[in-house]
């Protein structure tokens, strides 16, 4: 979510714990905070159940509520080490109801320059995130085409992360290693073959003086995995455009995204490029912040001939404010692709209910 363009209310939402969290050691050269959030969330949508009739399995869709809450905790720790220069450690743990999605979604270690700009090693964020930001605004539905971007842009591990500001202008590059692990499953049909990516994604934004308007462009490119002595000499790429106008208690953003090989066709299952385009708008209304979005991405090649949308979504939401620390927040998602082409579970729309608690 974009913390630096929207509205008021609208900022707020996009915080993370960290924004509001609780410092609980200082002293003349070093601080650590501890925050997070507590947020309760109910899904209602078309799920895909399966029955064994005769040894056979089937399945079905049905339309029940699932539980998605969660819980974000994190410690933030800083340490002056010169003038002007500190040392930084970030770590983030979310847990749900279903303990296997756990998952670390930080943890890195660095150096900040007041002057000259932060760099990190460890599970941090890539750099197109910034430039999804803009049209990444909602309580809960995502950006559908921003949340495409390939794993070395987002938030991934194994990652050296570069980010500065300069006056209107923030600059982010970060390059993710290529790992040592590999699929161990001999049964499998991609044994030997690597398990992460590896590559680079670089951004920029700039915000044009006080009119309002930010303007943002990023590339990213990754190896695809290759077999062990077997390499494969292709690479995935995406190319990301953005803009903003905030005015008043409006906010409206656009994206604008080029793949090459980064999206699988829904039907045939084909690596293929992608193109989409994404808008979102917000309004703050006293505590009260709503916001839409609508986004929509195909795939570009299609040789094949099969249907070719990747994603055609319109979403809704509202969110009302009781105070810093705690929000409500009802969403709907209008889910546009042809159910006949894709079936009734990836075509199904959402609705959400939530509350959160920031700490």
């Amino acid at each position: 979510m974009n913390k630096n363009l929207i509205a008021l209310a609208v900022a707020a939402a996009t915080f993370s714990g960290a924004a509001s969290a609780a410092t609980v050691y200082s002293d003349d050269t070093s601080s650590l905070a501890i925050g997070g959030r507590v947020e309760a969330r109910a899904l209602s949508s078309e799920n895909a159940t399966n029955d064994q009739v005769k040894d056979v399995l089937k399945q079905h869709t049905s339309n029940d509520v699932t539980d998605i809450s969660r819980v974000r905790v994190n410690i933030d720790a800083k340490t002056q080490i010169a003038d002007g220069v500190q040392g930084i450690g970030y770590f983030e743990r979310e847990f749900t109801a279903n303990t296997s999605n756990d998952e670390n979604r930080y943890l890195y270690a660095g150096v900040n320059s007041d002057k000259y700009g932060q760099i990190v090693y460890g599970k941090a964020d890539g750099s197109l995130g910034m430039l999804t930001d803009f049209t990444d605004i909602m309580a809960y539905a995502g950006s559908v085409v921003g949340g495409s971007k390939l794993a070395v842009a987002d938030r991934t591990s194994n990652n050296l992360a570069y980010v500065g500001t300069f006056n209107n202008l923030t600059f982010k590059a970060n390059y993710v290693f290529d790992g040592a692990a590999y699929n161990d499953d001999i049964a499998s049909k991609n044994y030997g073959q690597k398990t992460n990516q590896s590559g680079f994604s670089t951004a920029a934004k700039y915000a044009v003086g006080n009119t309002g308007l930010a303007l943002g462009v990023g590339y990213a490119q990754q190896k695809d995995q290759t077999a062990i002595n077997q390499p494969v000499n292709q690479t995935s790429k995406q190319t990301f455009a953005v803009a903003s106008y905030t005015v008043g208690d409006l906010y409206f953003g656009g994206l604008y995204k080029y793949g090459h090989r980064d999206a699988t066709n829904l039907v045939n299952g084909d690596v293929t490029d992608s193109q989409g385009y994404e808008f979102a708008a917000a309004y703050t209304m006293g505590k009260a912040v709503f916001t839409t979005t609508y986004g929509f991405m195909k795939d570009e090649r299609n040789t094949s001939g099969a249907y070719d949308e990747l994603a055609n979504a319109l979403s809704v939401d509202g969110t009302y404010y009781f105070n810093s620390n705690f929000r409500t927040y009802a969403s709907y998602t209008f889910n546009m692709l042809d159910k006949n082409k894709v079936g009734k579970v990836a075509a199904s729309d959402q609705i959400v209910l939530g509350a959160r608690y920031d700490f």
